[in-house]
């Protein structure tokens, strides 16, 4: 038997339970389910839709969760993110793909390497490319040196003279190289990858020995002033962007691998170097050789992009700068650059040439331009690194310069004449052309003399003075 019931949707969910309570005599206390003839249940409560009611309940919830968590707004994050994380890494070059090739390059280079170190001639005092575990490349597969960022004050006095190189540890010297790289617009000019450029800065530092003044904080000091006479001189606007390129590698590189013993030396005691380059200026060459060495890497090129003849032009000025270093050319040198300076032209390749080879030798020379308390410091480390090879000289029976004799020399007497008779007369000359320098490169310079001089005059007083004593002393024992 079939009952129908009819109710106006007005009912309340009570009033239609109480009539069914009572159509079917039954206690008011009775759970009642209503149920379809498919088997569905249907809600009491006459005001809710009977189709579609669990699909309008779930869509509900699915809204307040979506709001609740903004899962579209995540998605579109996630999606942002990590197109922005693909791009970075083949921008940076971080590629599995490439990094797995350049390790696979570098191994097949160092076994080489080792294979040919291996029928080298041994004897003493040798500096070959593999002596005490040199490594040509960076130690760190990817750099780790930690990004520093560089306050206003640093930026403005890494551009002067006065810049204090002590104050710095070797991962903020490598930042700081990093930054004048990006500065100058190198990077950009010469699409220099940022990755290579910090593995090739981390590359050079490996390959600084930790020698008492030929080290790399040394290095940075003449990178530094080159960056410095850059500013100060504005050869931005007289020089070119290849020509900013070649000044500043060339410091970097200038005394890579330098073993604390000068050409003299290499020269008397017939080293591989002084032999391999036929007495000619062989720490020079050797520097250049390394420098290469270590461009070559593809992991460490920073001229990857260059085509390649601009890179065979790069490469052949650079190797021009730090044979230049050589001081045994200083004179030489020196002398073109004077028939050239009064009438300099900077459309001429041949002054622009001399031009740089004399910048880099004013940087490389420089230490007496800073002030007195970052000075002072390096003249005792070259003097200590004067001092053993000196001491070396003395064992193996060979000349020994009386400028480098512990027993002979002091600080006034090793600074004076090269001051006089070297920085000034240089400086002096590249302030024919920049006379923007004088007041503070050239008048420090004077400074420095004056007050070596003052020192010098102290010592011979104290010197005097001692040796009375002495002649007094002696009279009056014998007395």
């Amino acid at each position: 038997m079939k009952c129908y019931v009819i109710f106006s949707p007005h009912c309340s969910p009570c009033d239609i339970k109480e009539l069914l309570c009572s159509s079917s005599n039954i206690a008011r206390n009775t759970a009642i389910l209503l149920i379809d003839s498919e088997g569905a249940m249907i809600s009491i409560d006459p005001t809710m839709p009977k189709e579609d009611m669990f699909q309008n309940v779930l869509s509900q919830v699915a809204e307040q969760f979506s709001r609740a968590f903004r899962i579209n707004e995540l998605k579109t994050e996630v999606t942002n993110r990590l197109a922005m994380l693909e791009k970075r890494v083949e921008l940076e070059g971080l590629k599995v793909v490439e990094i797995e090739k350049c390790k696979n390059d570098l191994k097949k280079l160092r076994d080489e390497m080792t294979s040919r170190g291996g029928v080298r001639v041994n004897c003493n005092c040798k500096y070959n490319f593999t002596d005490d575990g040199k490594k040509l490349s960076p130690r760190r597969d990817v750099p780790s040196y930690p990004k520093y960022t560089l306050s206003q004050e640093t930026i403005e006095a890494l551009k002067k003279p006065t810049f204090d190189v002590w104050h710095w540890e070797h991962n903020e010297m490598l930042s700081c190289l990093e930054y004048m790289y990006h500065d100058l617009g190198l990077v950009k000019e010469f699409n220099i990858n940022p990755i290579t450029l910090k593995r090739w800065l981390l590359g050079i530092q490996e390959n600084y020995r930790d020698n008492p003044f030929h080290n790399f904080r040394h290095c940075f000091c003449v990178s530094q002033m080159m960056y410095g006479m850059i500013h100060l001189c504005n050869l931005q606007e007289r020089l070119t962007m290849t020509d900013m390129c070649i000044l500043m590698t060339a410091a970097v590189c200038h005394d890579l691998d330098h073993p604390g013993y000068n050409n003299t030396y290499q020269i008397n005691a017939r080293t591989e170097l002084a032999v391999r380059y036929n007495d000619i200026s062989p720490l020079e060459n050797h520097h250049c050789a390394v420098a290469f060495q270590i461009i070559s890497m593809p992991e460490c090129n920073i001229f990857a992009n260059v085509e390649p003849d601009s890179f065979k032009q790069i490469r052949q000025a650079i190797i021009t700068l730090i044979l230049a270093t050589d001081m045994a050319r200083h004179g030489e040198i020196l002398d073109s650059f004077k028939q050239k300076v009064d009438n300099f032209d900077f459309t001429n390749e041949e002054h622009v040439k001399c031009l740089k080879m004399v910048l880099i030798k004013c940087c490389d020379i420089s230490n007496e331009v800073r002030p007195t308390e970052v000075a002072e410091p390096w003249v005792d480390c070259l003097l200590e690194e004067y001092f053993i090879q000196s001491d070396r000289e003395k064992s193996e029976g060979l000349p020994v310069a009386p400028f480098m004799d512990r027993d002979k020399v002091t600080k006034p007497t090793a600074q004076i004449g090269f001051i006089k008779f070297v920085l000034i007369p240089m400086f002096e000359t590249v302030m024919k052309l920049f006379p923007q320098i004088e007041e503070i490169m050239v008048q420090p310079l004077r400074d420095s003399r004056d007050h070596y001089e003052e020192l010098k005059q102290i010592d011979d007083a104290i010197s005097g003075l001692v040796s009375r004593m002495q002649i007094r002393r002696c009279k009056f024992q014998k007395g």
